[in-house]
């Protein structure tokens, strides 16, 4: 096999090697049927236990509760920028938003399209530097939408805000789902794109109390309610079938690992070697997210000069760390660390990251 590089891509992001060699055996002939699990029927025992165990690892791993079904769903998150609208609006009641960056600016223009939408704290004064505090929603708000984490901008919710009784949250965890222990009940809707610490791109995992469900108007497009595949278990029409599998093996995996506690434990270490470098370096790494902010998942930081940026960049790639280059709106460098990031990859962009300060300072 060829030699493997350090992912450091914010997606679609590395994957758990055994996972993947394990779809590699079983690419051609899946469970005894003469065919790939690319050509299997979506109705067919196999593709349904394929289906089954997925969502039943999920509950366990997350520790879902009964009252809450497990969709997967197809479109990417973005589309639940509008389903989440669509399927809980209350008439004459505001949609509500904390606007971290990217992903919630992208999810507030497209609440406008269904309803009254108010945003009741931003941290873009600062460039999305860091996570609003002290966060407020209105009892009459019809629910409240947050990203737990932004991938853009390296920043992470740390404490949940308080909500009121009676208001749902809703939470786009594409960029950290499973990297820490979460109360799924504190939460109305988690949905993800399973593109970043989940599966490959293609399927997203949308989490949603059972009751929100009758919210949704009759008159509301067939494929456009959570209802619809929450009544068929997501089997309405085709899944992305191969996309849920390469998820179970994922799942699996972790299952293995020992769950949520030991992913958890290890991005912590993960996030904690790296900062080390950029704290330790006299200011030759910043920081964009404020220490209090900062993401356990993508690590975002720039050099004294564009030139050094580059220079880095190149010997990281060359080194077989790639992705290491930050996003447009923020420049600089972006490390993902995601939960199927390996601890020595981590280490060995360490050692780089130090190795290149003293030699270029």
């Amino acid at each position: 096999m060829v030699k493997r590089v350090f992912n450091f891509y914010a997606g679609p992001a590395t994957l758990p090697l055994p996972a993947l060699e394990k779809a590699q055996r079983e690419l051609l002939n899946f469970a005894d049927t003469g065919m790939s699990i690319l050509e299997i029927s979506h109705r067919a025992k196999e593709y349904d236990k394929v289906h089954n165990e997925a969502t039943a690892l999920v509950r366990e791993l997350m520790g879902v509760p009964d009252e809450y079904k497990v969709l997967w769903l197809q479109g990417g998150a973005s589309t639940q920028f509008y389903m989440a609208p669509i399927n809980l609006q209350i008439k004459g009641k505001p949609i509500q938003f904390v606007d971290t960056g990217t992903w919630t600016s992208n999810a507030i223009k497209e609440a406008k399209f269904y309803g009254r939408v108010e945003v009741v704290a931003s941290s873009a004064d600062d460039n999305y530097r860091y996570i609003p505090e002290n966060v407020g929603f209105s009892e009459n708000a019809a629910y409240a939408h947050i990203a737990s984490n932004n991938t853009i901008y390296g920043t992470e919710w740390h404490e949940w805000p308080n909500m009121p009784a009676d208001v749902p949250l809703v939470c786009d965890a594409s960029s950290d789902l499973m990297a820490r222990q979460v109360n799924v009940k504190d939460f109305g809707v988690i949905f993800a794109g399973a593109q970043k610490n989940l599966g490959p791109a293609g399927v997203t995992l949308v989490i949603v109390r059972e009751d929100l469900l009758e919210r949704v108007s009759d008159d509301t497009p067939t494929l456009l309610k959570w209802k619809t595949e929450a009544e068929k278990n997501s089997l309405f029409h085709t899944p992305p079938c191969f996309a849920i599998y390469i998820c179970k093996l994922a799942l699996e995996y972790w299952k293995d690992q020992g769950g949520v506690r030991e992913i958890e434990r290890r991005n912590r270490e993960k996030a904690k070697v790296l900062y080390d470098v950029i704290d330790s370096s006299n200011g030759f790494y910043k920081g964009h997210a404020r220490k209090d902010s900062r993401s356990l998942m993508n690590v975002t930081f720039t050099l004294p000069s564009e030139e050094l940026e580059k220079k880095v960049i190149e010997g990281g790639t060359n080194r077989g760390l790639v992705g290491l280059k930050g996003h447009r709106s923020v420049g600089g460098m972006r490390a993902s660390i995601y939960n199927a990031m390996t601890i020595e990859g981590v280490g060995v962009l360490a050692d780089y990251l130090t190795e290149f300060k003293e030699n270029n300072e």
